[in-house]
């Protein structure tokens, strides 16, 4: 039996046509521990939404022990995993791509992820796309538009102290200062153009910038990983233990979930 793990709140709501003669089981709410526990053997699963679907199931259940085939259909609002795989199979296979996943500890919480931590203005966007969503849940969120608003007047540049594998370093003016495991985050900004997901090491970017116009006029380049050739504003890193420290706390981003007030994370890849 083939099983469609669907979450029905993806894609705002609107439930993808060719899931009409499937066996579909609703992820929301569920027990997936449970849930995969009663599988036989030869069953399979195919995890069908976007990449807060994805997430919500690696933390959900101990990966490593699923025995069942799992796949991935990307029927999302975000979906910044298939990007990253750069794959036109409508039925990904996800076992391997799941296993052996980076944590991110902030706030007292402790969470894997998949694509990356958003720490600064992305982490901002989010918070922002809440608010709309609180009033409005079925709104098209324009992220873009939330970061230049950002970008020019809400948003303020923090002091950042970054330890990268018991080496630290000191930034002034940080806009963002991303942990990533794949490439892309935000919907198609390629924030870490170098990132491989199968390398164990983590990519930490940091963009960092004086001047608000200067920093509006360049961002639109993260959209095509042209930002890290402005090596005067960007810094890039890796390494597998990531800590990043702000003067003033601000809202983080893990796979697209907003976590707020956040003065610190730490990753572990």
């Amino acid at each position: 039996m083939k099983y469609y793990l669907y979450n029905n709140l993806a894609n705002n709501g609107i439930r993808p046509s060719f899931l009409s003669d499937m066996t579909i089981v609703d992820a929301v709410g569920l027990n997936y521990k449970e849930f995969f526990d009663n599988l036989e053997p030869s069953d399979e699963v195919v995890v069908v939404g976007g990449d807060g679907t994805i997430n919500y199931l690696i933390n959900e259940i101990d990966t490593s022990t699923i025995k069942n085939k799992i796949y991935y259909t990307a029927a999302g609002t975000g979906n910044d995993f298939l990007n990253d795989l750069g794959t036109q199979e409508k039925e990904i296979p996800l076992n391997d791509l799941i296993k052996d996943l980076p944590v991110v500890y902030v706030n007292g919480l402790e969470k894997k992820f998949i694509n990356g931590i958003g720490y600064g203005i992305d982490g901002y966007c989010c918070e922002e796309a809440d608010k709309i969503k609180a009033k409005k849940p079925h709104a098209k969120i324009n992220y873009t538009g939330i970061a230049i608003k950002g970008l020019l007047f809400f948003f303020k540049p923090r002091t950042a102290s970054i330890t990268i594998d018991g080496e630290t370093y000191n930034f002034k003016n940080v806009w963002l200062a991303p942990s990533m495991k794949g490439k892309f985050y935000g919907g198609g900004m390629m924030v870490a153009p170098g990132q491989d997901r199968k390398n164990h090491d983590l990519t930490v970017v940091v963009y960092s910038c004086r001047s608000r116009f200067k920093t509006l006029i360049s961002f639109p380049s993260i959209f095509k990983g042209e930002h890290v050739k402005k090596t005067k504003m960007v810094k890039v890193m890796t390494g597998k233990n990531i800590t990043v420290k702000f003067d003033k706390p601000c809202a983080l981003q893990i796979d697209g979930d907003t976590v707020l007030n956040v003065s610190e994370y730490s990753v572990k890849a």
